[in-house]
């Protein structure tokens, strides 16, 4: 007999070549792979939520494995495998789900933000991009909002990805800015390889006067990923939040993340 269970973590993508194993690269999974065979003293392979790039944050993220020990959703398991990983990689949770439950295709929203700082700071260069340019973030809060119009977002998508629709619902996309930091967040049903950082890169361009409104929008209608701008750096994003249907938790150990 096996539990299937969620982990919920966090990491620094810095050190990561990304979340998935990849050969002569070191990664999250592999890591998280390593130190739960270990702890459990079983082979464990987990599947995570999705797949970040080389660089690229992660302040919550879900993955899934199966074992044969039922008790691992304790939290001085959690302690244990805390103390095992390294200082890049949080556990926040192990929780019971159901044993057809999946990290990856039962999430029904994630939210990434881009962090921005408009001033050269060397306690973020390594969480945030440095643009030393203001830019009109009311109107790239109005470009933004021409995203809800939309669902098919080919143009923001890394070319030759092996899926079946480049279609996305997009439920926010705002930008706020605090003194010289700039967070752009944005959450939808799905997201395209490179989408998000794709999506900075082209709005940052109405932002600072080099396309309208209405050449952006001609972008998204294009459906070609060399009409909009050039992705954004890795280190400047984040995935957030990872959403999922109260249903598929046998049990869960309340606490705050």
């Amino acid at each position: 007999m096996t539990q299937r269970y969620f982990i919920e973590l966090a990491y620094k993508g810095t050190n990561f070549h990304g979340w998935q194993i990849q050969p002569n690269a070191v990664s999250v999974q592999e890591c998280l792979d390593k130190a739960l065979s270990v702890l459990t003293r079983e082979t464990i392979a987990v599947t995570g939520a999705g797949r970040t790039d080389t660089g690229v944050h992660a302040s919550y993220f879900v993955a899934h494995f199966d074992s044969s020990k039922l008790n691992l959703d304790h939290p001085d398991f959690v302690h244990k495998l805390n103390s095992f990983l390294g200082k890049n990689i949080v556990i926040f949770r192990v929780s019971k789900v159901n044993s057809e439950a999946h990290a990856r295709f039962d999430a029904v929203s994630r939210t990434y933000q881009y962090h921005i700082n408009l001033k050269k700071d060397p306690f973020s260069l390594e969480t945030s991009w440095y643009f030393f340019r203001q830019p009109d973030l009311v109107k790239m809060n109005e470009a933004s909002r021409i995203l809800f119009e939309y669902n098919d977002f080919t143009s923001f998508s890394k070319l030759h990805t092996e899926v079946k629709t480049n279609n996305c619902k997009i439920y926010c996309a705002e930008w706020v800015q605090k003194g010289s930091d700039i967070v752009f967040t944005v959450k939808a049903d799905r997201f395209l390889r490179n989408m998000v950082r794709a999506l900075v890169g082209t709005i940052l361009e109405v932002g600072v006067g080099k396309i309208s409104l209405d050449e952006f929008r001609a972008i998204i209608e294009q459906k070609d990923r060399g009409a909009a701008g050039l992705s954004v750096p890795a280190h400047g994003l984040f995935l957030t939040d990872i959403e999922y249907p109260e249903s598929i938790f046998v049990r869960k150990y309340l606490g705050i993340i």
